[in-house]
Order: C-alpha cells, then sequence, then structure tokens
C-alpha cells in the first residue's frame, strides 16, 4: 500500500500557482481544497494541477455563511437538510466531471436531531451512488460528525458509510484524547478513507507545536489512531491511503499577543509532520486494529 500524501489550500499562498509551486517544491502528491465556483475556475485548476502532475482531493463544505458575522463556517441554523444536500450534490457533480480523487465533505450540522441526521446521510449515500464519485464525511466540530457517539451510531446505521477522519476534533470536544474509545476508534479505522494529519488535545483542535515534547503524548496517541486506519486500509485491500496535512491558520495557530504575529511557522510544522508520517508509514510496524 502506498501513502500519498496531500497539502490544504486552507492557509495556502495567496494565488494558485504559487500555491502549487510550493506544493510541488515540498513533494506533496497533490491538494485538498475547496471546489471553484465559476466553470472557468474550475476548468483553470485542472489544467494547472494537470501541467504539475499532482492529484486533488475536492473538499465540499455545507452551510457556510460568507461576509456572515465572525463564525461563518458555523452552519446557519435556518439551512434545512435539503439546502445542504444541494450543495453536496453540486460540489459532487463538479468534483466528478473535474477529475478529483473523491470528495471529503465538512457537513451537517451539530444540532440536528438523529432523525434529520438519518435522512441528510441517507440521501448523501444516494447522490454518491448517482454521481459516481467517493463522499467521504469528515469528523468536526460543529457538523453531524462532531463526536465519537453520534459518529458510531450513524455508522452502524449506515454500513456503507466511509470517513475522513479528523480526530483532532474529538480530542477537544471530548476534553480528552480519545483511547478512552477504543471501540469507536476501531469502527472508524475500518470506516476510514482518508485521514487530516493535524494533532488536537483537551484544549484544542491543533497542539501549538507537535514538535514540543509537552506535546508528545498527543503526538503519539493521533499516530496510533493512525496506524490503526492504515492497518484496517491493508486488510481491506486498499492500494493507496491518503493523508492530508492540514495545519490550520486563524484560531488554530497561536498568536503572539497584540502583534496577530504566529509564535509558529506552519509550512516549516507542515513539511515536518509530512516527512514524520511518510517514514512511519514505510518504516514503523502498524499496530494491530
Amino acid at each position: 500500500m502506498e501513502l500519498k500524501v496531500v497539502r490544504s489550500m486552507w492557509g495556502a499562498p495567496t494565488g494558485i500557482e504559487a500555491a502549487l509551486e510550493q506544493t510541488v517544491a515540498a513533494g506533496f502528491d497533490g491538494i485538498e481544497g475547496p471546489v471553484p465556483e465559476t466553470a472557468s475556475e474550475r476548468r483553470r485548476l485542472a489544467a494547472l494541477l494537470d501541467g504539475r502532475g499532482l492529484g486533488w482531493i475536492a473538499e465540499v463544505t455545507t452551510g457556510l455563511r460568507p461576509g456572515g458575522p465572525d463564525d461563518w463556517w458555523v452552519p446557519a441554523p435556518r439551512l434545512t437538510v435539503r439546502d445542504h444536500l444541494a450543495e453536496l450534490l453540486a460540489g459532487a457533480e463538479h468534483a466528478a466531471d473535474l477529475g478529483a480523487w473523491f470528495v471529503t465533505t465538512m457537513c451537517g450540522y451539530d444540532a440536528w436531531s438523529l432523525a434529520q441526521n438519518v435522512d441528510f446521510f441517507g440521501a448523501a449515500l444516494e447522490i454518491q451512488q448517482r454521481v459516481g464519485i467517493p463522499i467521504h464525511f469528515e469528523t468536526h466540530r460543529c457538523r453531524s460528525l462532531f463526536n465519537p457517539w453520534i459518529t458510531r451510531d450513524l455508522l452502524l446505521h449506515f454500513p456503507a458509510m466511509t470517513l475522513t477522519c479528523d480526530f483532532s476534533h474529538w480530542c477537544v470536544v471530548a476534553e480528552r484524547l480519545i483511547d478512552t474509545e477504543g471501540e469507536i476508534l476501531r469502527l472508524c479505522a475500518e470506516r476510514a478513507a482518508h485521514v487530516h494529519g493535524r494533532v488536537g488535545w483537551a484544549q484544542g483542535a491543533q497542539v501549538p507545536d507537535p514538535r514540543e515534547p509537552r506535546f508528545q503524548r498527543a503526538l503519539e496517541a493521533h499516530e496510533r489512531w493512525w496506524s490503526m486506519v492504515w492497518e484496517a486500509q491493508r486488510r481491506r485491500g486498499f492500494e493507496t491511503s491518503t493523508m492530508n496535512i492540514e495545519w490550520g491558520p486563524d484560531g488554530y495557530t497561536p498568536l503572539l499577543p497584540y502583534t496577530e504575529m504566529p509564535m509558529v511557522d506552519r509550512w516549516e510544522i507542515i513539511r515536518w509532520m509530512a516527512a514524520r508520517q511518510r517514514r512511519r508509514f514505510d518504516n514503523v510496524p502498524l499496530v494491530a486494529a
């Protein structure tokens, strides 16, 4: 099995060409980013990626409120299950047309009832079949899969449902490293199609610096969970595993007081994490899931 490592376009340099040149120079296999809004922008992205030999994971986020309040990324309460499904369908269709590897989606709403979530994911899986591109659902705060327990219930309800596993969010939601939820982690590993390589801790979805000794326990915990995913994928016959080294800017990277200057070099951390996980994948025996 091969590991393909991509970088997130969130926090990448302004301008797609500069971002892609940086990506190629650092040895990444592709990018993960949103579907461009216009047809001409989508065609341009496809051409730029093809010219550089880069793959693309299409990021489809439903229910955003751009230009709205400070928490614009939190779904608008007025949006219905049908609204979210319409946005997912449009994004999946564009992603399929442009040859994305697959769709990863931050979708749904943490305030929905179980019945609303069942309606949403049942229809989302039908979209996947209709459009013909894999759709993997991300574990993320403020979204339907915001904690381990609702995710477990939905996975058990929908045997065909697959995940983008960003375990960092669950650590802050549960306010602990989630080794306490071994049965759920094993279930997630069996359904994991894609991984976000960010390290969370009890007080945040991203430790300030994963190289710092005081965060070693959190780093090693996430690496155990990722190894569980890789082992499960190997047993399921995957030829390729994908990981997005997503190390976020605003609100995730700590800033110096009064200056708003980042306290760490995010790109340096992203490259460090990518190299570390490639070594682990190639050389470290995988733990049993």
